[in-house]
């Protein structure tokens, strides 16, 4: 069983036709991870009402009655058996509950998704869903426009006690009053080792400013990681900055692109350069390392010395949710340890569950030892978050950030 995990991600590599191509990357690739150019505006657009707090808006639960939850979810974001037809972790908790779990992979992009849920939660109706799972900034704006609903805490004692500190209180749900991550998503400088011959790279300086790099470097087309990155080179903290901070961040990026430091911005496809070695280092995606160390001895990962990004997908019951008592049990489940040490052995993304790496280790040892996976006190301790951005400074930054990264 040691290699358990490992085994399964490179299987699912090849199965997918190429090496390493992640769920989670393949979002951030089609979405930016965050609204593109004009984007926010767009939102305006579409009918959305003013942002203004309706949360907690009573819905009839059912859940005593029906013995159900319908939730929507990423691909490639559960376990599966050999089969590949069914999910332990699931089947576990329907035979423990007697709930049963319509288990739907319909998430592909957040706008996309927030497209196919915004014209039901604005006219205060039942999406149909009773759990969600959606990126960090999403879940922002659904919970200030009043579209999902409060969780209750007596629902939620593993939940309450397992979730690591490092996620506990997001400046957009403090205390996560709306919402528990399903995973954290690390943001971290990889290299490979043959392609570096010897240059040191442990921080975004060195990407930046070593002319030995020069055409061989890689940042990413999601702006939150880019300039996150940048700001925290800078020592500016991504959760305080100011417009003067992002223009200082631009300006650095900028400098790079004009000398031809940076080959180029990218979404998922760094993995097969990074590989390759046409890049020498880049700004990754941890999930991503992961299996590209599996995949290939010479890529490895630093954690700069002035921190590291991270942000989280995360689990949101929709407001008219049929099923929000039976939703907040399948929440509480993820964060027993054994349940989430199985989904981590599965998916090896951040586990944002205290307490499961001896449960996780009886699965798979090297996962359990894995930083990315299981981060240790001190790389707990370098995480930061970008903070939440008005509507009016997401449009502002995002111009900026198209212009620099030529979207």
């Amino acid at each position: 069983m040691h290699n358990a995990g490992q085994n399964k991600h490179v299987q699912r590599s090849i199965r997918n036709g190429g090496p390493s191509v992640t769920r989670r990357s393949l979002l951030r690739a089609t979405t930016g991870g965050a609204l593109t150019l004009g984007g926010a505006a767009t939102l305006s657009a579409c009918g959305i009402p003013a942002a203004k707090n309706t949360a907690g808006v009573d819905s009839d639960d059912h859940s005593a009655k029906e013995k159900r939850i319908s939730f929507s979810n990423w691909t490639e974001y559960m376990d599966v058996d050999d089969s590949e037809k069914r999910h332990p972790t699931l089947d576990a908790f329907t035979k423990r509950t007697g709930i049963k779990v319509k288990y739907t992979e319909d998430i592909n992009d957040n706008v996309e998704f927030f497209g196919k849920i915004k014209p039901q939660l604005a006219a205060g109706q039942d999406t149909g869903r009773d759990l969600i799972c959606v990126t960090d900034w999403l879940a922002a704006r659904l919970i200030r426009f009043g579209w999902v609903q409060k969780l209750d805490p007596s629902n939620l004692p593993h939940a309450y006690a397992n979730l690591s500190q490092q996620f506990r209180n997001p400046d957009w749900d403090p205390g996560r009053a709306f919402s528990y991550p399903w995973t954290g998503i690390s943001t971290v400088i990889a290299y490979n080792k043959k392609a570096l011959d010897g240059v040191e790279v442990k921080s975004v300086s060195d990407m930046l400013d070593n002319p030995k790099l020069k055409g061989r470097v890689g940042f990413l087309s999601e702006m939150r990681d880019t300039i996150g990155m940048t700001l925290l080179d800078l020592g500016k903290d991504p959760a305080k900055f100011t417009d003067d901070d992002y223009d200082a961040a631009i300006a650095r990026l900028q400098k790079a692109v004009d000398q031809g430091q940076i080959r180029r911005f990218t979404g998922n496809d760094y993995t097969a350069d990074l590989t390759k070695g046409d890049l020498a280092a880049c700004i990754a995606w941890a999930g991503d390392v992961v299996q590209l160390k599996a995949d290939s001895p010479d890529v490895d990962f630093v954690i700069p010395d002035s921190g590291y990004m991270t942000s989280t997908d995360n689990l949101l019951v929709p407001n008219k949710a049929r099923h929000k008592t039976n939703a907040e049990r399948l929440i509480d489940y993820y964060y027993e340890p054994g349940p989430a040490a199985q989904l981590a052995a599965y998916i090896n993304y951040v586990c944002p569950v205290d307490g499961v790496k001896a449960e996780l280790a009886k699965i798979d040892e090297d996962a359990a030892n894995n930083p990315l996976i299981i981060p240790d006190a001190a790389m707990a301790a370098k995480s930061r978050s970008f903070r939440s951005l008005s509507t009016k400074e997401e449009t502002a930054y995002e111009e900026k950030f198209a212009k620099l990264t030529g979207a």
